[in-house]
């Protein structure tokens, strides 16, 4: 009997490099009918889905209390939603960072504010002793509303960012130059078991890593540390996702955690010729042939 799965995307994807289509043919060979469906089409019954696995769904941030919403009625429907209803609701604000770095993952050095605090960011950056710093929301996808400041800067900026960050709490860091100068690494791990990696470099006079930004992208094999920390982060997720992408950056101290990815990462099946058939063979093992 054949089986229905949801590929859950946003109704425009002209704008962004989208590579869900690439597991449609594998899941097909195994009695799966994929297809992309968008998270705001109010029409969708999903008891029609057996699975709905959340993918590129990269204008959530605009509208999060929908965007949950609609996931809860997937929890509520027949099919089973990937990642779990649980795991979205840790990972869509970044606060989650707190539970990781709790239980002894380095991540990036990271404060918290609820609104515009100029004075208390200053602060901040002046027991950094750092020179650049980035602001960016709790909620938050490709980078938007993300700015990368001086003290100077933050100063000029300070009515638009008073607005922008008027009742959006939001995470301030310093700024890590081998973003820049190196790359910000990303691992792959399908059900737990690992994948692929990228290194992603922004483009010339940027710091914005994403495809979309101009960042350019190159397959790596990541080097022990990196592995490890990948591992030992991955021992901190409330549950078993059936994907997640782990970012990572180089400090001084050592590779640290950027962000966890288990929503709407991109999976960059189109950088590893079997990333593709690895996800399917994962998600088979999971939900069985058709």
């Amino acid at each position: 009997m054949t089986k229905r799965c949801a590929l859950l995307s946003m109704d425009i994807t002209d704008d962004f490099y989208v590579y869900d289509y690439m597991l449609i043919e594998p899941m097909s060979k195994y009695g799966w009918i994929a297809e992309e469906v968008s998270w705001r089409n109010e029409s969708v019954n999903w008891d029609d889905y057996d699975v709905v696995i959340v993918r590129s769904t990269w204008d959530y941030q605009d509208a999060p209390d929908a965007f949950m919403k609609t996931m809860q009625a997937i929890d509520n429907s027949s099919a089973v939603l990937e990642n779990s209803l649980a795991t979205l609701e840790w990972n869509i604000n970044k606060a989650y960072l707190k539970d990781i770095e709790e239980q002894g993952v380095r991540i990036v050095p990271t404060r918290w504010f609820e609104g515009f605090d100029g004075d208390g960011i200053a602060d901040v950056v002046r027991s950094w002793e750092c020179e650049e710093f980035i602001l960016k929301p709790l909620v938050s996808a490709n980078a938007d509303h993300t700015y990368r400041l001086t003290l100077a800067s933050l100063q000029e900026q300070a009515a638009i960012l008073g607005k922008v960050f008027e009742q959006r709490p939001f995470m301030l860091q310093p700024f890590i130059h081998s973003i820049v100068s190196e790359g910000e690494y990303s691992l792959f791990y399908f059900a737990g078991e690992y994948s692929h990696s990228i290194l992603k470099k922004p483009k010339q006079d940027d710091f914005r890593v994403q495809e979309e930004h101009g960042g350019e992208l190159e397959l790596v094999e990541p080097e022990r540390a990196l592995k490890e920390l990948a591992q030992a982060t991955l021992k901190t997720l409330p549950d078993d996702p059936l994907y997640a992408r782990l970012d990572f950056i180089r400090t001084d101290e050592g590779f640290a955690v950027m962000e966890v990815e288990l929503i709407e990462p991109s999976l960059y099946f189109n950088m590893d010729d079997n990333s593709a058939q690895r996800f399917v063979d994962v998600f088979i093992r999971r939900f069985g042939s058709g």
